[in-house]
């Protein structure tokens, strides 16, 4: 232990401790807006100094150690002085323009230039604005960019990616796409972590929120909309609800208020996901066609993109089965169409995602008698979500649980659970089980593969299951850095699995990049732990029992991998590469 003071306060901490996270166990907080511990400990926006007695200099608490004897003022008038001057520098290059930011309120910068007082810029305002396609779903404004860095470090250390990099030198010094590239033609895997780790309003997500509105608003438009599982397990954060007031079904409510015509809960098309994908791995399994290589999952698309940019060889052993996000538009622009009586040019899917990924997803074309178009029209984000339920003068308080339209009401214990890693993997166990043996498993029978744990072992969760005399290897990875790694050991064959899940954001859905943005803080294990809560208290917790998707094979698709269900409910990787 060291022991040292800070601010008249003697404390006593572990070595190695730094002295910004010394003070904060003291409940003294030190503001900094580029810090992010264990990925951007630069000090590069130098606003989280202090003072250490008997040295001239500040210093920055983010990456410097406590030391025995220390003598730390975190407040004194050199350092409020010094620390003013600073965020008036930072401010003098950054657009000021709060009130028309993706991020006021929910701002770094702005909250601390408020407790600082700053109601005026000292210093020539110097803005940087370089172009940029407003159309692409990661929308870049280098006018409100501080040159913290994070988006750079999150995108290379956690993400592997490097789709950021420093520009320039001195003032001009500048973050920009990597290697002289757009956006377009780098390998962004549109994961949206750079988002949620921008302390300002640098980096947001294509806003389609007034797209849906004139949806809403067009009389020859039927509005239907799903919400995915993990947008239950965050949206009331932005709004003050307690988790277990934030209910999948007051969010179906706003939606109808909002003069959205027909509202459903994505686990009915996850639970549907699962019976094709469960269904392909059997047969793709014991045709011995993953004796060299597993099959990967296809329900996320920041992943679909990063195999095909990163490791196009492997993409024939992706699932062909589309994500429920798809799956869902493709059955309302058929089944659901033909049930009300109307083309599927009249019916306008809005799908409600945790996840940036899903706006590049959504371009997926749809081919389907006369239909040409889109299964999905629109994609608005957790965020986008809260803004159009402030928009409509929505009061929380007000919103009543409701159950989602028929035929597709029910959702399962199992769809719940895609939102966190290990969901999918999980709940297609679950169903692979019945669709060998003929019966259900213990419904907690394959919990090893949940994301608890994810720390150790390079975020990735191994297991092996037997069902009778059939052994299936499966693992478990979230996050690009740690699915690369993960590949490189298939591609070496220092590891062999039959089956894989990929999540490209870190503890999967939940940590997804359109979700809240609690800035400094990591809150996707427990949004995860709610999603599991939710499955054990669900009246069904096996996709192959909800009622509603036996109705749709029974109706229309017939059966899992059918003509028909190849038809609308799969997909050919490789040729959309090729487009």
């Amino acid at each position: 232990m060291v022991n040292l003071t800070i601010d008249g306060k003697k404390i006593s901490v572990e070595e190695n401790t730094t002295i910004m996270e010394a003070a904060a166990e003291n409940g003294i907080p030190i503001p900094s807006l580029c810090y992010l511990k264990g990925i951007n400990e630069i000090a590069a926006c130098r606003v989280c100094v202090v003072e250490l007695e008997g040295k001239n200099r500040l210093i920055t608490s983010c990456n410097n150690v406590v030391e025995e004897g220390m003598v730390i003022y975190t407040n004194s008038p050199k350092v409020r002085r010094h620390r003013k001057t600073n965020v008036e520098l930072i401010l003098s290059q950054h657009d000021c323009q709060c009130v028309t930011c993706a991020r006021s309120g929910n701002c770094s910068l702005q909250k601390i230039a408020n407790d600082l007082n700053i109601i005026d810029v000292p210093f020539k305002q110097e803005i940087e604005k370089q172009t940029w396609n407003m159309k692409f779903p990661l929308i870049r404004d280098s006018a409100k960019c501080i040159q913290c860095m994070r988006c750079i470090q999150v995108c290379e250390k956690v993400q592997g990616l490097g789709i950021w990099d420093v520009e320039g030198t001195g003032s001009r010094t500048t973050v920009n796409v990597a290697g002289h590239k757009t956006i377009e033609e780098a390998d962004c895997a549109l994961c949206g972590q750079c988002i949620t780790h921008c302390p300002v309003g640098a980096l947001r997500e294509r806003d389609d929120t007034e797209k849906v509105w004139e949806a809403i608003e067009a009389e020859d438009k039927i509005v239907v909309a799903q919400v995915a599982p993990a947008v239950r397990a965050a949206w009331g954060e932005e709004l003050g609800m307690a988790k277990e007031d934030a209910t999948v079904g007051k969010i179906l409510d706003a939606l109808k208020r909002m003069g959205v015509d027909y509202v459903f809960d994505t686990t009915f098309s996850a639970d549907l996901t699962i019976m094709e994908e469960g269904t392909e791995f059997l047969k793709r399994f014991t045709a011995g066609e993953l004796k060299d290589r597993p099959m990967f999952t296809s329900c996320c698309p920041g992943w679909i993109r990063f195999i095909k940019s990163q490791y196009p060889h492997l993409v024939k052993q992706l699932s062909t089965a589309k994500s429920p996000q798809q799956m869902f538009g493709a059955v309302m622009k058929t089944y659901f169409a033909e049930k009300l009586g109307v083309a599927p040019e009249q019916v306008y899917t809005v799908s409600v995602m945790p996840c940036v990924a899903k706006k590049g997803e959504r371009e997926m074309e749809l081919f389907y008698g006369e239909y040409a178009g889109h299964d999905i029209d629109a994609v608005i984000t957790t965020r986008e979500l809260v803004k159009m339920i402030r928009a409509a003068h929505i009061s929380p308080d007000t919103l009543k649980d409701i159950e989602g339209d028929r035929p597709m009401q029910e959702g399962s214990g199992a769809g719940v659970i895609f939102g966190a890693t290990g969901g999918v993997m999980e709940a297609a166990l679950r169903s692979a089980y019945y669709l060998l043996k003929k019966e259900n498993p213990p419904a907690d029978a394959f919990r090893a593969v949940r994301s608890p744990g994810f720390q150790e072992n390079e975020g990735v969760m191994e297991a092996e299951f037997s069902i009778d005399d059939i052994k299936v290897r499966t693992a478990v990875v979230s996050g690009l850095g740690n699915t690369r790694t993960l590949l490189k050991k298939i591609e070496r064959g220092e590891v062999r699995y039959d089956f894989v899940e990929v999540m490209a954001c870190p503890g999967g859905c939940v940590g997804g990049g359109g979700q809240p943005i609690h800035d400094g803080e990591e809150w996707a294990y427990e949004r995860g732990k709610n999603l599991y809560h939710l499955d054990e208290d669900a009246k069904i917790r096996f996709s192959h029992e909800n009622p509603d998707v036996q109705l749709l094979y029974q109706e229309y698709m017939e059966e899992p991998m059918s003509h028909k269900a190849h038809q609308l409910l799969h997909t050919d990787h490789l040729a959309s590469m090729n487009r």
